[in-house]
């Protein structure tokens, strides 16, 4: 057990002669357990260095060993569901020297990821994946008539989605001959994990089981009153001694549940498995944060961690005045507009600690609702408040927003219903990479009748536009950045914005930069060195046609930005107007290209598309020197 987070890197001579599971193949059972105290010892030291998901990886540690020294991968699939989970596995298949570069710039990405290991057999970030993708790779391989073994890995959090049971439906349906483990690491079963429980684990995934239950079968179903009784006592039997009777009556074969970090109970039940045909599902129980005892005590705050500062730092650090982070600015308009109106209802798929929804869930429990990981739920659940005239706000993060939009089209804009969408992480996120980046919620939004659609440029107006978004008179949106604005201070009032009005923040001439959101600031600075106009457009649908039209007669050049995809973004909204409008003028659309941006520094990932100072000037320099050009060849 461990209190510290190494600050050196620990010795793992075990650790260090295994570097891909046909190494790890070779160990005899009896050094699995050490090899997996030096492995948790390494992603301690690893993840201080680096940052990243925590506690998941620490719980799967002995799951993992086992079934890389079961299964032979990469011939067998593992599909790891999420991804959280994933450190051990990416050191164990020839990675463990590179794991210091995760989610670093150039580095191993945070998740699994097919182009960077062909142990990675699917590419993961959002939940409850798992179980379909690797249905689908059974089903491919019976179709190739290749014989391997597919292994879904799923925590119990995941499992809360539709998606997970839509795919165990379907597997029991098709008779795929595939695993699917779940890793429940929150205890709640926990009292029947023991001896008793082990016990009767290896026998039910033991050949000899299976054997005499299969000729069984076909002895008793002669005897249709004696078949029905032996499957109705067998049925009993299982039911009292293992909680599965759910997956059972969907067509897996249930065993468990096991202790999750007893490598010899793991191993000798894998191998079982591995002999069986059909769908098969073993029930684990961990314990997330396992050996570290401050991420045991508390997973969600070791949920990820960010990486240890230098003991002593490099240089001082200075105090620093905390400035609130836009999730922050959420959960607080959202208890104070809760104050003085009782049909608010806040809606989370369980990103209550992310969202910040803490401090409303204990003020207001009785119009809290965390759906779990379940947002095609969650927006026809706020459907349906509003219909008998609540006031439902969904904090949700854009990546997890795209999981819903058929629910937010047929569910909630088509009825033209009063939901406000409190969209989290809008833009680029850093470290997490392309899987979380909130790139598309603009372009998916902007095309739907009713949207209102706002981005704020910095804290008050986040405060304004949630106010002004609750208001309004159906589907309404607020998109803000993860982490922190400019500093700006926040009116505590619930004033309203005007709706379709942006506002010029900087007065220049030739050139008018038209900033949707954050970036503002970008823009602001960029232009202080081009003598350029600044409008903060504010509201993306609708746009505010009049500014535009105006700053279009008193400029050579608009440049719209934005942080989000360019093609079909507000930029492509400023394009639309202006043709619309018969109104000829150049225009640079600044914005996130058409390619994905791969994890490392917020600040690397906007120079990578050109939104930084720096880059937006580059960009008008170089059209203002073609203009110069074109104009000078027609004269």
């Amino acid at each position: 057990m461990f209190h510290d987070i190494p600050r050196s890197k620990p010795e793992t001579p075990l650790l260090d002669t295994i570097s891909s599971p046909e190494q790890l193949k070779q160990l005899p059972e009896a050094k699995l357990t050490e090899l997996a105290n030096e492995l948790r010892q390494y992603l301690l030291f690893c993840v201080g260095q680096t940052g990243g998901h925590f506690g998941a990886g620490l719980g799967v540690i002995e799951l993992t060993i086992a079934l890389h020294y079961v299964f032979n991968t990469p011939s067998d699939r593992l599909v790891w569901d999420v991804g959280h989970q994933a450190y051990p596995h990416k050191i164990l298949t020839e990675r463990r020297d590179l794991i210091h570069t995760l989610r670093q710039q150039g580095g191993l990405a945070g998740f699994p990821k097919r182009s960077e290991s062909e142990y990675d057999t699917f590419g993961v970030g959002h939940s409850s994946t798992s179980i379909s993708a690797a249905l689908g790779m059974a089903i491919g391989a019976q179709l190739q008539q290749q014989e391997r073994k597919t292994v879904a890995i799923i925590g119990d959090g995941a499992m809360t989605a539709g998606m997970a049971f839509e795919a165990l439906n379907h597997a029991s349906d098709v008779g795929a001959d595939m695993l699917v483990i779940l890793n429940d690491n929150d205890m709640s079963i926990s009292d029947n994990v023991g001896g008793l429980s082990n016990y009767f684990a290896k026998i039910l995934a033991s050949k000899m089981y299976h054997s005499v239950r299969e000729g069984s079968k076909k002895v008793l179903k002669k005897m249709p009153k004696a078949w029905e009784l032996a499957s109705r006592t067998e049925e009993h039997f299982k039911g009292m001694v293992v909680p599965g009777t759910l997956f059972e009556e969907l067509g897996f074969n249930y065993i468990g549940p096991i202790n999750g970090h007893d490598l010899d109970t793991l191993v000798h039940t894998l191998k079982n498995i591995k002999e069986l045909k059909g769908p098969q599902f073993l029930h684990v129980v961990t314990t997330k944060g396992k050996g570290f005892i401050p991420a045991e005590e508390d997973p969600i705050g070791y949920h990820a961690i960010t990486k240890l500062e230098p003991s002593p730092p490099v240089q001082p650090i200075e105090p620093l005045v905390k400035k609130p982070k836009f999730s922050n600015i959420f959960g607080q308009w959202l208890c104070d507009m809760a104050e003085v109106d009782s049909k608010l209802v806040g809606i989370t798929p369980a990103m209550k600690e992310g969202s910040d929804l803490i401090q409303f869930a204990e003020q207001y429990p009785e119009r809290y609702f965390d759906v779990g990981i379940a947002e095609q739920h969650a927006v026809t659940l706020a459907a349906g408040i509003a219909c008998e005239g609540g006031k439902p706000v969904i904090a949700i993060y854009s990546t997890f927003l795209q999981r819903a939009y058929d629910q937010l089209i047929h569910d909630v804009a088509i009825q033209n219903l009063d939901v406000l969408f409190a969209i989290d992480r809008a833009g680029l996120v850093g470290e997490d990479g392309p899987t979380h980046a909130g790139c598309y919620d603009i372009p998916f939004m902007r095309c739907i009748p009713n949207m209102l659609i706002m981005a704020p440029a910095n804290e008050d107006e986040t405060r304004k536009m949630l106010s002004t978004g609750f208001k309004y008179k159906g589907p309404a949106a607020v998109r803000y950045p993860r982490g922190t604005g400019p500093g700006t201070p926040i009116e505590q009032s619930l004033a309203t914005l005007p709706i379709g009005k942006g506002e010029i923040t900087k007065q220049g001439k030739n050139v008018a930069i038209l900033a949707f959101g954050t970036l503002l600031t970008e823009a602001e600075a960029a232009a202080a060195e081009l003598g350029a106009t600044v409008a903060n457009m504010r509201f993306i649908k609708p746009l505010d046609e009049i500014l535009i039209n105006e700053l279009s007669k008193n400029h050579q050049l608009l440049v719209t930005l934005e942080e989000g995809a360019i093609m079909g973004g507000a930029g492509s909204a400023v394009n639309e107007f202006l043709q619309a409008a018969n109104i000829t003028i150049p225009v640079i659309n600044l914005g996130i290209p058409d390619r994905y941006i791969e994890h490392g520094k917020p600040k690397h990932q906007l120079a990578e598309c050109g939104l930084t100072k720096d880059g937006i000037i580059r960009a008008v320099e170089a059209r203002l020197k073609l203009l110069s050009l074109g104009n000078s060849s027609t004269a």
